[in-house]
């Protein structure tokens, strides 16, 4: 199985209703090649129904980036209870990141 293979299948654990990073991600396969699994999300030739790339975020709670609409991206975790919202600076964030972010230890 390939990197990018091996991150989706890793991401498939991450349950509705949470988030995790490519930090995370990374570290559930022993490595620390963040950018190769942001590749890999930006990748993903499956239906997010099956690996569900809209569920990854940056390691600070930044809402991060989608290869379709972000609204798109806000949309899903919405309907899956994940809240969004704009800080002060007008960056997209996670609400309650810290209990939201689903860890793969």
């Amino acid at each position: 199985m390939n990197f990018n293979e091996r991150c989706y299948e890793l991401l498939k654990k991450v349950p509705s209703g949470k988030v995790t990073t490519y930090r995370e991600i990374a570290h559930g396969l022993n490595c620390r090649a963040y950018r190769a699994v942001g590749n890999a999300m930006n990748k993903n030739p499956y239906d997010t129904a099956d690996v569900p790339c809209h569920r990854v975020v940056n390691a600070n709670g930044d809402l991060g980036g989608f290869a379709w609409e972000p609204e798109l991206k806000i949309s899903r975790l919405k309907s899956e209870g994940v809240e969004v919202y704009k800080n002060s600076k007008g960056i997209l964030k996670i609400k309650d990141f810290k209990e939201k972010l689903f860890s793969f230890e």
